[in-house]
């Protein structure tokens, strides 16, 4: 049996708006929490801020919100210039990791609340309410309290007050890391199909990187208060333009090498060099585990661990130098602690980073 999802209902669709982030800064006294941020969001598109803790991806999306005050630089959306605009004025949905509900309120009425400030008539009122509710699969709930729901019914209910208003510009300040692991799975692909099917601009803020490469069409990686890199969820994995990025998108092994002519030189095997700018010498390869074999002959060491994922498993090898090297392979191969084996490089493409 074929089971379709609903349809984005017409009172909520939107007319999803350009946003812009130019050169914005922002300090906390000496902190540059924001460091010239740049950034493109095109009508319709949904774009990931992922980073480390203390990077600036909250920071970039309260400024956008209108929530924080930039000390330079500015905030456009369809081309107008929002950053001294008021956060009621901005046309802005957002959704927080903290549910926030009024808790005295019905689902119904807390769903409501936006469309009575706004002074909505009260039959299109109870149109657009009933809409937002079947949308997150809550119609039946619509007279329950918040305490009487589940953490993930209480963060849909959250979402379709974001989205009740029809405003240009969703906003998603890590929305599911109060949940468990299954709900957060299933809330974060309906934010997605929901998204898709109304046309909404959305900026979301997470540090999971599995969030981000699930759901985003483009992923603006932050460091230090600026965009390391920005691209597809594939770009970013396959082709990373720094160290950083490397590391922090997927898992990788770091492993010495000697870098000549475009090319790194890793335990005898040759693999290509992703940055031309790095310059010959010593250098870092970052060698994704799926990249890295199990075979007949290679650089010899001992099993550690092995840990079954499902669909693939993780052994974790140390090298006859000490040298630790995750290799990613398929379930049947099993491997036990102690166990003597060859790894190989299979030659993909690695990001590189001088040796310091």
């Amino acid at each position: 049996m074929t089971v379709t999802a609903p349809a984005a209902p017409t009172s909520l669709s939107s007319t999803g708006a350009t946003v812009e982030l130019e050169a914005v800064e922002k300090h906390y006294g000496t902190h540059r929490a924001l460091a010239g941020l740049s950034l493109r969001v095109e009508p319709g598109e949904f774009v990931s801020l992922l980073g480390p803790s203390g990077c600036g991806k909250t920071t970039a999306l309260r400024a956008l919100a209108g929530l924080e005050a930039i000390d330079a630089g500015s905030i456009r959306i369809d081309g107008s210039d929002v950053a001294s605009t008021p956060v009621n004025k901005r046309d802005i949905g957002m959704v927080f990791q903290q549910y926030s509900l009024f808790p005295h309120m019905t689902v119904r009425q807390n769903v409501a609340f936006g469309l009575e400030m706004r002074r909505v008539p009260a039959a299109a009122r109870r149109e657009r309410v009933i809409d937002a509710l079947d949308m997150v699969h809550l119609a039946d709930f619509a007279d329950r309290y918040p305490h009487q729901l589940s953490g993930g019914q209480q963060q849909r209910v959250a979402l379709a007050r974001a989205l009740v208003t029809r405003p240009r510009v969703l906003l998603l300040d890590e929305p599911l890391s109060a949940l468990d692991a299954k709900v957060r799975v299933s809330l974060r692909d309906e934010i997605r199909r929901i998204q898709s099917d109304l046309g909404i601009t959305t900026v979301f803020v997470t540090h999971d990187q599995e969030e981000a490469l699930a759901v985003s069409d483009r992923i603006a990686v932050m460091n230090a208060g600026d965009i390391e890199q920005i691209g597809t969820p594939e770009e970013l994995y396959r082709s990373p333009s720094s160290a950083f990025t490397a590391d922090f998108v997927g898992q990788s092994n770091r492993l010495r090498g000697d870098l000549r002519g475009g090319d790194v030189f890793v335990y005898g095997f040759r693999v290509p060099a992703l940055d031309a700018s790095v310059a010959d010498g010593p250098v870092i390869a970052y060698v994704r585990p799926e990249d890295v074999a199990f075979a007949a002959e290679g650089v010899t060491g001992t099993v550690v661990a092995s840990s079954f994922l499902g669909s693939i498993r993780r052994t974790t090898v140390r090298l006859d130098d000490d040298t630790v090297v995750t290799v990613q392979h398929e379930v049947g191969d099993r491997r036990a602690a102690g166990d003597a084996v060859a790894v190989r490089l299979l030659g993909a493409p690695v990001a590189v980073a001088p040796l310091a």
